[in-house]
């Protein structure tokens, strides 16, 4: 769903910008709530959707797609966070691996990170307080992803639409199809990376308020000062290397055997004829195009090094954007 460049007309550019670097702003702004002991939790829910967007599934009709996992960052974090993490993930894409053009940038992340992390997120977060059971919330959040799939394809096919590449009716019915079907992958895939944290660390998946990051403990009292110490969350710390080897061995293990057929985007543009509208080359190069490392004589391996790379990269400026929120909110409390 990654739109390249040359696919919207100048004003679509300029509005998806600028609705694009509003939701993010306001992310961020919220990103400031963002309790220490979910810092490391950013930095690897940014490399594991990095990772796994690297694997297309094949689907029916010729047809891949990937996870999006706006939904999945959004259960563990909040809705908010899922902004800033997918925001990161697109922005990382687009400049390293040439994945999304620069001037598709702010429609990818209105479509990926706002509609599909804040808009899916806050649904999520909305429906899980229905009741506490763990299945239920689990099954919540797969169904809630496989619908913001489908939106944010709906999304795109209207700013293409609007840039006068593909006919309205067609393209909303084209995208919102093969989307559909993407979206049943992206639903399990959610579903059992939740269920494989709530059997690790259960406490992960207690229920964040929609406008922030601050963990609410259903049911619970207020915890008095003096048993602060005793409240205190568990740390996240054990979890990074385990985290980080799991995500780099997706992005070296299961991305070079990923499905060669072309995503949910470009299977609409072959069809209805408008993938001739896409940009020769990007408008900004990219170190490593494709997610190849060049100079590797072997495929495979020049796409495995690359996603070890930029997994490390993502990991890295997801603990960097975390941590610089913290501190703007530090400075802008002693003001």
């Amino acid at each position: 769903m990654h739109l390249p460049d040359g696919f919207l007309n100048r004003p679509m550019v300029l509005t998806t910008a600028a609705l694009g670097t509003a939701g993010l702003a306001l992310a961020l702004r919220s990103a400031k709530r963002l309790p220490p002991s979910r810092v490391p939790l950013l930095g690897l829910s940014a490399a594991f959707v990095f990772a796994a967007q690297m694997v297309n599934f094949p689907v029916a009709g010729g047809t891949s797609g990937h996870l999006m996992g706006s939904v999945l960052v959004a259960a563990l974090l909040g809705p908010a966070a899922a902004v800033v993490v997918m925001s990161a993930v697109l922005i990382l894409q687009c400049l390293m691996f040439a994945d999304g053009g620069i001037t598709a940038l702010g429609a990818n992340i209105l479509n990926m990170a706002v509609i599909g992390g804040a808009g899916g997120g806050a649904l999520y977060h909305l429906v899980r307080h229905l009741t506490p059971s763990m299945p239920f919330q689990i099954g919540a959040a797969g169904i809630v992803a496989w619908g913001a799939t489908v939106v944010a394809s709906l999304a795109c096919a209207a700013e293409l639409a609007a840039s006068g590449t593909v006919g309205w009716r067609v393209g909303l019915g084209a995208m919102g199809g093969v989307h559909m079907l993407i979206g049943i992958g992206e639903g399990l895939i959610t579903m059992l990376v939740l269920a494989a944290v709530a059997k690790a660390r259960p406490d992960l998946l207690v229920p964040v308020e929609t406008h922030g990051f601050e963990p609410i403990m259903p049911d619970s009292p207020p915890v008095p000062a003096r048993s602060a110490v005793a409240a205190a969350p568990r740390s996240l710390r054990p979890m990074i290397l385990p985290g980080l080897i799991i995500s780099a061995a997706v992005a070296m293990l299961l991305a070079p055997h990923a499905s060669s057929l072309p995503d949910g985007l470009e299977k609409t543009a072959q069809a209805l004829g408008f993938a001739h509208h896409q940009a020769a080359s990007p408008v900004i190069p990219a170190p490593l195009p494709d997610y190849a490392v060049p100079g590797i004589g072997s495929e495979m391996w020049a796409t495995a090094v690359a996603g070890v790379m930029g997994t490390a990269a993502m990991f890295l400026l997801g603990l960097l954007i975390a941590k610089l929120a913290r501190l703007r909110r530090r400075t802008r409390a002693y003001v």
